[in-house]
Parts: C-alpha cells; sequence; structure tokens
C-alpha cells in the first residue's frame, strides 16, 4: 500500500481520491485554479478539512449572517474562540456552545468528553478563567439497549471530564424523542469570566515571531474528524472510531493553568486552541485574521506516535493542545512558564509576510498555499429551500383537540415522561460545586454562579424544544429563545445574549434548508426583540440516520446578569401560606406537547403562538418585582404546561403541598403548552402590589404545609395527590427506564 506522501497529484485528481477527503469535483477545481496546479495530498488533506462545513460553515453563512450580532452589551461577537459580554467592572463573560454529534454517536464516552474539554479551550483561548459548563443533549426514546448505552456513556463522559478538569458541570436540558434515536446531540456549552485587560485574539502578528506548540503530543486521533461531521451518519460510521478523539482532562487542567499565567506575559502575541481541523485551523486562521503567512516545520511537531506523515500531524484532532504565537526572542519566557506545569512548548515555526501556509517535512515543502484561501476563500452555497408537505399539511389542520379520559392518570404519565421526568439520574454524576461559586446548582430553571468579591452573579441556561420547531421552524425558533429568556428571567436576571448550537439533518435536501432558513429567522427576531444578540455559536449539519433526519434542533445558551445576588431566585415554593399566582393565560395549544406525544405517539397541527412583544413585557415585570423583593419563587411554564410547572415547585420541598383553583377547559388549564406564562409565589401581604406591577398576574391558589397537591377546575377536584407520591414517579422514571430489559 502507498503511503500517503508517495500518492502523486495525478493519481488523487485521476482516482478523485480528494471526493473521500470530502470535496466536491467543482471545489477540487477551484484548488487547482488557486494553486495554479495539481493539490498533493498533504494540500487536498488541509483544504479538504478548511472548507468542510464544520470549519467554513460554507452552507450555513448566508444564514448565519441573518442573526443581529451587535450591542452595548457585546465586547467580542462571533469571529474569535467564544463571544464576550459586558457584565461591568471591567469584566466580561465568555461563552460558546459546540456540538459533538457524530462523534459521540460512535464513541459516546469520548466524543461528549472530548466535546467539553474542546469547548472549555475555547474559552480559555480568549484568556478567560472557565468557571461553568452545561450541556443539552437529545437521544432516542429509552427502550432500546442501543439508545441506552448511548444515553449512559455520553453522560458518564461529560461527568468523567468534567470532574476531573475542575469546572462545574451546573446546568442543561435533557429531551427525547423518535427523531435522535440513530443520531443523538451532543452539545457543550461553557462559561468564562476574564478581567477586559486580559482578552487575547487567536492572531499570528508580527513578522518573525516564533510560533509555539504547547500541551499534548500529536498522534493518529481524530484524523479527519471535522469532515466526519459534516456528512451523514451511516452503518459504516461504527467504523469510524479513528476519527474520534481521546481526552486528557488532567492535562486540560494543567494547560488551562500555563495558559492563564502566560497571558500575563508581554512577550504572547496570540494564543489559539486546536480545536476541529487541528493544527490546520489553528495555524491558517491565526495567520489569515492578522494578514500573516506562516512557516512551519513538520519535523518540530511534538509526535505521539512513529512515523507520521505531515497529512497526519496537520488533520490529528489529539486533544489538549494549544498554538502559540510569541515574540521573537521571548520564547524562553513562554517556555519556562509551560515546564512549571510539566508541559511541552516548543517552537515550530514562524510569522512571514507573505501571507502563504507553508509546511516543510524531512526539509521538503510539502504544502505551500495562500492563507486566505484556507480561511477566507471556501466557497459559499446558496442552497434550494422548499416547503415541506409536512409543514403545509399541518397549517391546514384543524387545531388539535386531546382527549383526556382520566385527568389525574394523564398529570401522573406526563411526570413520567422522560423529557419532563427529574434528570438528577444525569446531573447527580456532575461535579457542579466544584471552585465553590455555584449559588443555584441543576433543578431550577437556571443555573446561577457569583462572581466573587462582587456583589452580581450570572444566569446560565440552555434550551430547545425542537418539536414546535419541526411543527414551525420560523415560530418555533422564536420559542427557543424565548423560553431561555424565561429561564434567566424566572432566576432573577436580566437576559444579555446567547450563543446558538445550530443542528439540523442535511442541507442539501431543500426542505431541510428551508427548516434551517426559517428557524434562523424565527430566532434572529426574538433576539432583536429580547435584546440578546448572538455573539457566538456552531453550526451542526448532516444529523440524519437512514435517510431521516433528525427534527431541526437550534440549541439556546442564553447568560443573563444579576445586578445585585439578592435577586437570585429559585423555581421551589419557600413557604406555607405564601400564595401562588399565575402569569398569562392557557389557550388550547396542544400541537407539539408532551400530551400529544402520550395521547397520539407524534406531533402534528400548529406550533403554540408568540407574541414577543408580551415575552419581553411579561419578564421585564417579572424580572422588576424580583428585584423590588416581592417574589419568593418562580417558575416557567413549558412541557407538560401548568400541571407539571405546580408539581416542579414543590418538588424537594419535603413538607410542603398547594391548593390551586383554576376554571375553564380542563384540559387546556393543565396541559397546554401556551408561552410566555410563569408561576410565581409571594408573601400574603405583597398580593396587591405584585399585581399592579405585573398586569398579566392572578391569584389562583396557596402553598400549604399538608404535603398534597390538591387542584379544582371549575370547583371540581381533579388532583388531590400526595407530592411525596408524584415526587417519587417524576424521580423515578429514568433510572426504572434505565433498569428494565429492551
Amino acid at each position: 500500500m502507498l503511503q500517503t506522501h508517495e500518492i502523486s497529484p495525478e493519481v488523487i485528481e485521476k482516482e478523485k481520491l480528494y471526493q473521500e477527503m470530502g470535496l466536491t469535483d467543482e471545489e477540487y477545481q477551484s484548488v487547482k485554479k488557486i494553486l495554479g496546479r495539481q493539490p498533493n495530498y498533504t494540500e487536498t488533506g488541509i483544504f479538504s478539512v478548511m472548507w468542510s462545513e464544520h470549519c467554513s460553515y460554507k452552507t450555513s453563512k448566508p444564514l448565519l449572517r441573518k442573526f443581529p450580532t451587535e450591542g452595548p452589551q457585546v465586547i467580542q461577537g462571533p469571529g474569535e474562540g467564544a463571544g464576550i459580554i459586558d457584565i461591568g467592572d471591567d469584566q466580561g463573560i465568555v461563552f460558546k456552545i459546540e456540538s459533538h454529534n457524530h462523534p459521540s454517536a460512535v464513541e459516546p464516552y469520548q466524543g461528549a468528553a472530548t466535546g467539553v474539554g474542546g469547548i472549555i479551550r475555547d474559552i480559555f483561548s480568549m484568556g478567560a478563567r472557565p468557571i461553568a459548563s452545561l450541556n443539552s443533549l437529545r437521544f432516542g426514546p429509552l427502550t432500546s439497549g442501543r439508545v441506552k448505552y448511548l444515553f449512559e456513556e455520553v453522560v458518564h463522559g461529560i461527568s468523567g471530564y468534567g470532574n476531573c478538569v475542575g469546572v462545574p458541570t451546573v446546568g442543561g436540558e435533557v429531551q427525547f424523542d423518535a427523531c435522535y434515536e440513530g443520531n443523538p446531540l451532543v452539545n457543550a456549552m461553557a462559561v468564562g469570566l476574564i478581567d477586559r485587560k486580559d482578552i487575547q485574539q487567536g492572531v499570528a502578528k508580527g513578522l518573525g515571531n516564533t510560533v509555539l506548540y504547547v500541551g499534548s503530543k500529536t498522534g493518529r486521533d481524530g484524523i479527519h474528524g471535522a469532515t466526519f461531521a459534516s456528512e451523514d451518519l451511516t452503518e459504516d460510521s461504527e467504523n469510524r472510531r479513528s476519527n474520534v478523539q481521546v481526552g486528557d482532562p488532567f492535562m486540560e487542567k494543567l494547560l488551562i493553568e500555563a495558559c492563564l499565567e502566560a497571558i500575563h506575559c508581554d512577550a504572547l502575541v496570540g494564543m489559539q486552541d486546536m480545536g476541529a481541523a487541528g493544527l490546520t485551523s489553528s495555524a491558517s486562521e491565526m495567520a489569515s485574521k492578522a494578514g500573516m503567512g506562516m512557516e512551519m516545520n513538520m519535523n518540530l511537531i511534538p509526535q505521539r506516535e512513529a512515523n507520521m506523515t505531515a497529512y497526519e500531524m496537520m488533520l490529528s484532532e489529539s486533544q489538549e493542545r494549544m498554538l502559540l504565537v510569541v515574540e521573537k526572542g521571548r520564547e524562553q519566557e513562554i517556555v519556562d512558564i509551560f515546564k512549571k506545569y510539566s508541559l511541552e512548548a516548543v517552537a515550530v515555526g514562524k510569522v512571514t509576510d507573505d501571507k502563504q501556509f507553508r509546511l516543510i517535512h524531512h526539509g521538503e515543502v510539502v504544502c505551500d498555499i495562500p492563507v486566505d484561501s484556507l480561511a477566507e476563500d471556501a466557497p459559499v452555497y446558496y442552497k434550494p429551500s422548499k416547503v415541506p408537505a409536512y409543514y403545509e399539511a399541518f397549517q391546514q389542520m384543524k387545531t388539535y383537540q386531546p382527549d383526556v379520559e382520566d385527568v389525574a392518570e394523564t398529570f401522573k404519565q406526563l411526570l413520567q415522561q422522560p423529557t419532563i421526568a427529574s434528570k438528577e439520574y444525569v446531573y447527580d454524576q456532575y461535579d457542579s460545586m466544584v471552585q465553590a461559586n455555584t449559588v443555584v446548582s441543576p433543578g431550577s430553571d437556571a443555573a446561577v454562579i457569583r462572581i466573587r468579591d462582587y456583589d452580581k452573579a450570572i444566569a446560565i441556561t440552555t434550551d430547545c424544544n425542537s418539536r414546535y420547531i419541526y411543527l414551525d421552524p420560523e415560530t418555533g425558533g422564536k420559542i427557543a429563545v424565548a423560553e431561555a429568556a424565561r429561564n434567566i428571567y424566572a432566576s432573577g436576571a436580566k437576559p444579555l445574549a446567547i450563543t446558538d448550537g445550530l443542528n439540523f439533518g442535511n442541507p442539501d435536501k431543500p426542505e431541510n434548508f428551508w427548516q434551517m432558513e426559517k428557524s434562523v429567522e424565527g430566532m434572529s427576531a426574538a433576539c432583536l426583540a429580547l435584546d440578546t444578540p448572538v455573539i457566538s455559536g456552531n453550526v451542526s449539519l448532516y444529523n440524519e440516520s437512514q435517510g431521516q433526519a433528525i427534527f431541526p434542533t437550534p440549541i439556546v445558551g442564553m447568560v443573563g446578569l444579576h445586578a445585585k445576588t439578592k435577586d437570585i431566585t429559585t423555581s421551589h415554593f419557600k413557604a406555607a401560606g405564601d400564595v401562588i399566582l399565575m402569569i398569562g393565560e392557557a389557550k388550547p395549544e396542544f400541537a407539539g406537547s408532551e400530551l400529544q406525544n402520550i395521547l397520539e405517539h407524534e406531533y402534528f397541527g400548529h406550533a403554540p403562538s408568540i407574541d414577543l412583544d408580551l415575552e419581553r413585557k411579561r419578564g421585564d415585570a417579572l424580572l422588576k418585582a424580583i428585584q423590588v423583593g416581592l417574589v419568593k419563587s418562580a417558575h416557567d411554564v413549558s412541557e407538560g404546561g401548568f400541571s407539571v410547572a405546580i408539581a416542579e415547585s414543590l418538588f424537594n420541598q419535603p413538607t410542603l403541598g398547594a391548593t390551586v383553583d383554576l376554571s375553564g377547559d380542563v384540559n387546556t388549564v393543565l396541559f397546554s403548552e401556551t408561552q410566555s406564562r410563569y408561576v410565581i409565589s409571594v408573601d400574603p401581604a405583597d398580593v396587591a402590589e405584585v399585581e399592579a406591577l405585573i398586569e398579566d398576574a392572578t391569584v389562583i391558589g396557596h402553598v400549604t404545609e399538608n404535603g398534597v397537591l390538591r387542584v379544582t377546575v371549575n370547583k371540581e377536584a381533579v388532583i388531590t395527590e400526595p407530592v411525596q407520591a408524584l415526587e417519587t414517579l417524576w424521580k423515578g422514571a429514568i433510572p426504572c427506564l434505565l433498569k428494565s430489559k429492551a
């Protein structure tokens, strides 16, 4: 068998080997035109990863331009390793979300673990200390052995890496639907704290400056990982385990500390992590952003395995590696910092002024490419878009009305649905308290992290109901952002900005591209209405298996600011005698609901409507009431409707119960998933003031001390259940499914 460096450019073209790497015929011809010759094997591989969807966003760029990305709170928008928002006191919050879907489908433990490691590197490459991790996960129903295995191993991978690296995993969400059976989604979000003076950029400036490679040695793991993430999953994907990286959280912990010390040395010019496409993307992007070129000697790259080719080294996605540019002559200052942490820092190249990306191996030039052609000149595709037939059919349907025979039993069934049930099984495996700044850990609407030495905190959440987006992508896109904002408002914080993880099917199918297009338009409208610009994100396409796409799933990661720590609010009722109020009124909206899932085992009809002005108005009014000290608990109404929201407000409060009196259609008031609603509790003395501040707030009941949830509708008791029994069902659902034999 020929070694890659022995395969001639002529053979690559004649046998179309470039197609196996991910380049189309047209793209290969473009490469030839750029170079004025046929590319060799290494150059072909480099173009293929840099022009992959995962690195270049060649399909999604036209859509991403629709997002609002600016605002007075934005310090750094899209374009760097992560975005940054201003939280006052010359401090910023750095955050980003990324997907690791394909690797997690074939090697769930390492796929999830390296997803966590990679997103944390994005944070500290900006000069920020990572202070929190979150995740957003999607799986098929927990009824097959394969799905149970994927679920358990992904959770173990997240906890195994996160717990060891010393960054608290403080929140997230997990949902289950049949569309994810063959293609699970694993989205990891990380958040960091930075002083504005310490902000770093991934740039290779300064002619003659030295390029330093730091961290783990390069191996053969993860080669072509970016290309792997840019194609559909097939039965052959099981054989692609070599495309999945292997993580070392202990090495990453050392790397965090060394890099955060290095940023205080003024010899450091730029820093970037080696993420997707490894050394290729970090080196070429740093040079291109600075308007410079770069030359590297591949013989100097620290290697974990013998006889690695330049192609393998450049495309490897081995973990825990960073690329630094340092002032010429001052390399030792940085080397000494890394040596303190037992880490290698090796000079492997230099910054040039010819705008070429040049690699030398065994004395030969094995790559000579205009650097902008990699980072800036990837093709951009405007894909055809077509309204799916299913959507048109749904729009013609009458409003879906559920037929519920036994309200109390249906309510108990809802609490046991895996998407609604307690995720304690998941978050009990995560260390949410390391660093000792976690004020609200998993289990409330948003996680809360205090900013040490200041009277302020940040609220963080991830959210997306993909069922609504499947029914109506534009409306569903609005709801995804609005629901995240609701979580932030309910925690007592002001929403500031979002990061997005756009998970979709194959964009070459016009119906899938239409879903993307409309989702982005809906999200953009909500971001504008709620003043939450998009500051970072990730696109993951080709999420399909056996020709079936996942539901469109654009995950929203949102950060908000508590101006005072006294504003921090949780979702649980606090004391017997407190008055319960409902903000907003339910309408008969059941399409895409958990109730429809139980009754019909599918989703159809019209997604719930949303009024973004009303959403903002209610959120701002609730926040004002919290800030003046009137609200004791707040919880948004989401999956399962009011019945689930009231039950969740009682869980983990051993002696508390509630008595609630409602009127209207029983199914609507209990199970509708109408948007822009909250359940809050207040002191009896404050009711009038709260009603004056929040015009849509209505008294519906009070907290009791008898440990029973009693709900009457039109004066008739429909639910009378011990809270403890309900909580047992809710908490036991997922462990019970995992133990049952498929």
